[in-house]
């Protein structure tokens, strides 16, 4: 089954248990691994924070809209769903960056500012888990940041309109994906 994305045009609330397996096959009906999208508010509870550092720090997050990213990915490690989440968290900084935009990536965040770490305000979450089944992603990108529990920034903010940029983005990552995984078949291997 090859590689699919989706982009889910009804805006939906994120609060934290959509990361679970098979989401995307029941909300959505797309089966197999895949990067789906959608648009709308973020209210995730200490509860059902899934990075235990936020979690003991009683952090929750929210904000008024993002772009949301989910991901399933079957068949590979909570590592290798990791570097999934860096690049696409690096093709995000390298696009932002070719707009003119000061922006840094520390790991799997962004952010937008220039000077010192205090003058930094954050434009994404992100975590990946594994599931019995599968390895999960969730990535969300601020467009409208007003309720951050942080300094944050949004696209509204950077005058970026958002389904496109998730459209585009989910573009990119279904013909990096396919690239890679050809890249594994078309090799000789060495004995």
């Amino acid at each position: 089954m090859l590689f699919q994305t989706h982009f889910h045009s009804e805006e939906l609330t994120y609060f934290g248990p959509e990361l679970c397996p098979h989401f995307i096959l029941s909300r959505f009906r797309v089966e197999g691994s895949c990067l789906a999208a959608f648009i709308g508010p973020c209210q995730v509870k200490t509860e059902h924070l899934v990075d235990w550092e936020d979690r003991l720090q009683n952090d929750h997050i929210q904000a008024k809209k993002m772009i949301h990213f989910l991901g399933e990915f079957f068949g590979i490690t909570l590592k290798e769903g990791v570097w999934i989440q860096r690049l696409i968290v690096s093709h995000i900084h390298a696009q932002l960056l070719s707009r003119g935009l000061a922006v840094s990536r520390s790991g799997d965040d962004l952010f937008v500012g220039s000077g010192g770490p205090s003058a930094l305000k954050k434009l994404s979450v992100s975590i990946v888990t594994a599931s019995p089944v599968s390895v999960l992603l969730h990535l969300g990108i601020n467009v409208d940041s007003e309720g951050a529990p942080v300094v944050a920034i949004g696209l509204k903010d950077l005058n970026i309109e958002p389904r496109e940029f998730a459209e585009n983005l989910l573009r990119w990552f279904k013909g990096e994906f396919e690239s890679v995984e050809r890249a594994c078949v078309k090799v000789r291997p060495v004995i």
